[in-house]
């Protein structure tokens, strides 16, 4: 078994986690994280089948955990979840090109700023669902290889994508198109070849982006569209955010968490 995806209850109290089965495991994290907890209070309280294939994405909102598979999306109330109530409030699916086609959706993220739902996956597109009204609004095009990650500048009304084509493109929502396409793996100080190109990471700050993948993790002034450092990390990075006046990374070959203060120094490492 792989678990694919992760996300927390609105409360807190609960953590979701998807797999490569199709089945999401709801835990309870008061229950896991007690110093008097067993073997069974570690188990899920709620395992069910979501998808017919991987669970690759989770996502919550106030309300709602959101799940991704291949070629669509499905909505569970949270308040139902945890009384083991187990039905999709909806279940929507992109518009693709084709009725065969059902690409695996890798990525998705919020737009608080217009109550939409940003997907991006196998199919190169970035979709966009207006929660309110139930329907794909928008496709963005403009990758050559599937989405890996998606973050939202929502300032400036901007989607960020990163994909296995090497690129993140910065998106106007306004007109749908692409503004800008940097394409990471051309930047000497950035470059890794024996890595390859993928963007698996990506995230933004207000003027500023991390991003990473088989380039090395970066950190991006994006009105100049320029890398101002590169973080000293041996592996591939996975994740990235920033928190506060740091920034946390996963990825590579260690079980670990990376902090940085600034791009060159580590202030420490959380072992798992």
């Amino acid at each position: 078994m792989s678990v694919f995806s992760q996300s927390f209850s609105p409360c807190g109290r609960f953590l979701a986690a998807g797999n490569n089965y199709g089945q999401i495991a709801l835990f309870s994290l008061s229950a896991a994280l007690s110093p008097d907890a067993s073997a069974l209070n570690q188990k899920p309280v709620l395992t069910f089948t979501a998808h017919e294939g991987p669970v690759f994405c989770l996502l919550s909102t106030d309300v709602h955990l959101l799940s991704s598979g291949n070629g669509e999306i499905s909505a569970w109330s949270w308040s139902e979840l945890i009384k083991k109530n187990v039905k999709p409030v909806w279940t929507r699916r992109p518009n693709y090109r084709s009725s065969l086609e059902i690409p695996e959706i890798n990525a998705m993220t919020l737009n608080p700023r217009d109550d939409t739902l940003i997907v991006g996956g196998g199919d190169n597109n970035v979709h966009i669902l207006d929660l309110e009204q139930g329907v794909f609004k928008a496709v963005l095009q403009g990758h050559t290889d599937y989405i890996h990650c998606l973050s939202v500048r929502e300032r400036d009304n901007e989607i960020l994508s990163g994909g296995e084509d090497g690129a993140v493109r910065v998106w106007d929502t306004r007109t749908g198109r692409s503004a800008h396409c940097i394409e990471v793996y051309k930047y000497e100080m950035c470059a890794r070849p024996q890595f390859g190109k993928w963007i698996s990471c990506v995230t933004t700050d207000s003027d500023w982006m991390l991003c990473g993948g088989g380039p090395a993790l970066s950190l991006w002034h994006l009105r100049s569209l320029s890398p101002t450092s590169v973080f000293p990390l041996t592996g591939c990075q996975r994740q990235a955010v920033f928190y506060q006046d740091m920034v946390l990374t996963v990825g590579g070959s260690s079980a670990h968490i990376d902090v940085f203060t600034n791009p060159s120094y580590r202030a420490f490492s959380l072992r798992f």
